[in-house]
């Protein structure tokens, strides 16, 4: 009786998800991250559609784990769930993907939107793996206006400017 209870308990619990609503988050994230990698795949960036897809898909799967992977554990004396622990991992180790993007030439640096967009789109990932849609599709939202009608602007904007070399 007393495991019926409890899963009955669980079924009901945060700590559990539909097969569906996985599916949606996963699916969601491949279209969040591919919506960026395409706007960098269009302007020939090193990291394109498939990078972008696989960091959010990726960062999203963590997200999932880190919340509802370890749910048999949750009613276990002296453990501590906390679905912040691979999420913090993910930041980090993006870091080390983004930093193989950035290129330094002399005094030119190229590659850092890119870092930053493959940064950007992990946390998109770590949004729509924890459910948090309205921060992700804003947050896609605000990626593709950075990157696209923004880098229209700069390079307008940069073009009234002389550079000096001394």
């Amino acid at each position: 009786m007393l495991s019926f209870i409890q899963e009955y308990i669980l079924s009901d619990s945060i700590w559990h998800i539909t097969t569906w609503e996985l599916i949606i988050r996963l699916t969601l994230a491949t279209i969040l991250g591919g919506l960026i990698g395409m706007e960098r795949e269009w302007n020939n960036h090193p990291a394109g559609f498939r990078t972008h897809i696989m960091v959010c898909l990726g960062s999203a799967t963590l997200m999932l784990l880190s919340i509802y992977g370890f749910s048999a554990f949750v009613y276990e004396y002296n453990v501590r769930i906390d679905p912040a622990r691979l999420a913090a991992q993910v930041v980090s180790g993006i870091g080390f993907l983004g930093a193989g993007a950035i290129l330094r030439n002399g005094n030119i640096v190229k590659g850092l939107t890119t870092a930053s967009s493959i940064w950007v789109v992990a946390a998109i990932g770590l949004c729509v793996g924890a459910g948090f849609y309205t921060g992700s599709f804003f947050a896609t939202f605000l990626a593709l206006i950075s990157l696209h009608f923004f880098n229209k602007w700069e390079k307008r904007w940069l073009n009234n400017r002389s550079f000096h070399e001394i």
